[in-house]
């Protein structure tokens, strides 16, 4: 393998978007953080969320350096005791943690806070691209499968007590991944069908969500070739869906917190609490709609700088993004994540070797899936679940959690990991 130097391999295209995005990420976090300060405060003021964010970007320096220094091979050896050193970390909150808003997600080290969920995105993306890379794994067993799923749910089992079903539902991506390699589709399609049969039974009485069922599997039947029917597996599907509808208003009723349940009502309409829980989704949507075009220009959003939006420096960020920049503004951020998603998954098309490629793809999906699910949720399309949005959320672990997975992704890259 032809050994080149990082610098002139690394793909600063890549490398560009990132820095434009934690820029712009720090100028409305700085923004949204100037409504409870005053206006003249200094940049270098750390005991703000801007000067502590800008700190945090700082120490994102080194740790790219740090990242690129090591041998691309390095990531692919030691997956595995990465991957576990994860699982421990997430294992040690349930004792070691430090409670904050009702969660266990956190250490506390001095005057600041780590998530380690943030980590182990990049840890199974890992672990997942090391065991799809083995010669003797092949996705159509079924054996393998569980294998596969195992990697991917250890730590959403670890997560969802926290509880935390913001990052556990991230991992759920995974799946695709699992999907580009060979697991069969109807994993996807049936991922799918529970997701909506589940929405459809909080809108509808549950034995018309079966009957509806039942009328789709007849006609499907009726609309088979003869050679392709078969009554007893058409019998035995309607009887898992009557089944799982049969149980959503228990899940939902026991197994979601009451704070889930609201967020899923005010979604779908059957409450309306404009000043209680659907209070953030509907100032999000005031201050997004309330920038027009063009918006209202930095720093002089009304809703921002009258605190309406709790949280904004932090899920809710993209608000800022929409009442001072406006539609095109928000159109030009949204652009730059498209870009960078897509990037990701032209250099994982032209890797060598299926590690680095399963790892590229692995990327891609997270960097996806954080910012389909904010942008959705800030527009009042997707349930408040505490997903934050890639290099523009405040925080530490977001910030260095994304750095690394992706900065491990362009080392491979830049390596010529994918090189014979």
């Amino acid at each position: 393998m032809k050994n080149q130097s990082v610098s002139s391999n690394l793909d600063w295209i890549s490398v560009f978007i990132y820095i434009i995005l934690v820029v712009l990420g720090w100028l409305n976090i700085y923004s949204s953080s100037l409504s409870s300060t005053v206006e003249d405060a200094s940049l270098f003021d750390f005991s703000q969320t801007y000067g502590k964010q800008m700190m945090f970007i700082f120490f994102t320096i080194p740790l790219i350096f740090i990242v690129l220094a090591v041998d691309g091979k390095f990531y692919e050896k030691y997956s595995s005791i990465i991957f576990g050193v994860a699982l421990l970390l997430l294992v040690g909150l349930f004792f070691f943690g430090k409670t904050i808003a009702g969660q266990r997600c956190w250490y506390a080290i001095g005057g600041f806070t780590l998530q380690p969920s943030e980590f182990a995105k990049a840890a199974t993306a890992l672990a997942l691209a090391k065991y799809l890379s083995d010669v003797q794994v092949n996705l159509k067993d079924v054996n393998k499968q569980i294998q596969a799923l195992l990697i991917i749910f250890l730590p959403v089992i670890l997560i969802l007590p926290q509880p935390d079903p913001g990052s556990a539902l991230i991992y759920t991506i995974f799946i695709i991944v699992l999907y580009r390699e060979g697991l069969p589709a109807w994993y996807i399609w049936s991922g799918f069908i529970a997701i909506f049969l589940f929405v459809l039974t909080l809108v509808i009485e549950p034995q018309y969500v079966i009957l509806i069922s039942f009328i789709v599997i007849a006609l499907i039947y009726l609309k088979s070739r003869k050679i392709n029917r078969n009554i007893i597996a058409s019998g035995i599907i309607l009887v898992l869906i009557s089944g799982f509808v049969f149980s959503v208003d228990y899940v939902f009723d026991n197994v979601f917190k009451q704070h889930h349940r609201d967020r899923f009502n005010i979604l779908l309409g059957k409450e309306v609490d404009l000043k209680g829980i659907g209070y953030n989704t509907n100032q999000s949507e005031i201050a997004i709609g309330s920038g027009g075009w063009l918006g209202k220009g930095f720093l002089e959003g009304t809703q921002t700088k009258g605190g309406f939006v709790p949280e904004q420096h932090t899920d809710y960020i993209f608000t800022t993004v929409g009442e001072e920049w406006g539609f095109l503004g928000s159109f030009a951020v949204i652009a730059l994540f498209v870009g960078l998603i897509l990037r990701v998954i032209y250099l994982s098309e032209r890797q060598k070797t299926k590690f680095s490629r399963v790892y590229g793809y692995c990327v891609a999906g997270v960097l996806f899936i954080h910012f389909f699910v904010n942008v959705s949720m800030v527009l009042g399309i997707f349930p408040t679940i505490g997903v934050p949005l890639p290099f523009f959320s405040y925080g530490g672990s977001g910030l260095w959690g994304f750095t690394i997975l992706l900065f491990i992704f362009l080392k491979m890259d830049a390596n010529k990991v994918n090189e014979w």
